[in-house]
């Protein structure tokens, strides 16, 4: 039986979710103690240190390890979760903001996992875009480094005993919360753009996959009320970040985006915590 098993979460799950999924394909856990060490939000996959037993003693150093992410962020776009699963709002700028960047109109859809695999065509790759390369980077450098990070309102950090989502559900307003995060590393990968109907295909069919009462019909419908019979193009921008514990993926995303009509997270995959890599993550299925 192992003490640290390096579990991946797929889309749609929470944690504790992935955590009882293991157990049923591993009855030799089903009565031991396990814990987890760093959230993934249901919109997120990859590592996840599930502890075992007396290891969830020592969760405090597995919470204290570094991570790297691979994001995919949606410009143009605003969402009150800063992710895909939140209520979005209307764009003030869309493909008006890179001209120049190739229009991957035979893309097919991202498909979950396959998102942040896919090769897109690369700023390097013959795609003048010169212009929009110089201010994405500019704006990458001015997020590099530490810096006080805006918690989102739809998160599980507590205030007042209650994670802040409750208090966002009933329409409550706290104060906003931040907290000092290290943005160790940050690159675009690549830059491509997808139409508002592949776009929208891929965003209900993402939250389709959420188990749990995360308001998915409402969501949904303000998803179909942007994005249905448009005829506009969006740019995605693929990010590897590395960061130290306690970052919102999110909250960069949100930040990554103003400026720029606004921005959101479009799929995220968390690929290293600490030494555990994605590579030799245990699959559920």
């Amino acid at each position: 039986m192992k003490s640290v098993i390096n579990l991946y979460k797929p889309v749609g799950l929470s944690p504790l979710q992935a955590v009882d999924k293991f157990r049923l394909k591993h009855r030799e856990y089903s009565k031991v103690k396990m814990g987890y060490a760093g959230r993934l939000d249901p919109m997120a996959e990859g590592v996840l240190l599930v502890l075992v037993g007396e290891e969830n003693k020592k969760i405090r150093k597995y919470l204290g390890y570094d991570k790297e992410y691979r994001a995919e962020i949606l410009i143009g776009l605003k969402s009150d979760s800063c992710d895909v699963l939140g209520m979005v709002s209307a764009h003030t700028i869309s493909t008006q903001l890179a001209p120049a960047i190739c229009d991957n109109s035979s893309r097919p859809p991202p498909q979950d996992s396959q998102i942040a695999e896919a090769r897109p065509p690369s700023l390097k790759d013959g795609v003048s875009v010169e212009v929009d390369e110089k201010a994405l980077k500019k704006k990458l450098k001015m997020l590099r480094g530490r810096y006080e990070q805006k918690i989102p309102a739809y998160s599980s950090y507590r205030v007042k005993g209650h994670p802040m989502f409750y208090y966002a559900l009933k329409g409550e307003k706290i104060e906003d919360v931040k907290k000092e995060v290290n943005i160790q590393g940050i690159k675009i990968n690549s830059i491509y753009s997808i139409g508002s109907g592949k776009l929208l295909k891929y965003v209900l069919g993402k939250i389709d996959k959420v188990d749990g009462e995360f308001r998915q019909k409402l969501v949904k419908e303000k998803w179909r009320g942007v994005l249905d019979g448009s005829d506009e193009r969006f740019v995605v921008v693929d990010v590897t970040l590395n960061v130290s514990s306690g970052t919102y993926i999110r909250a960069i995303a949100d930040d990554f985006g103003s400026g720029f009509g606004g921005g959101l997270l479009l799929s995220l995959k968390r690929t290293r915590v600490g030494d555990f890599v994605v590579k030799k993550s245990e699959r559920l299925r």
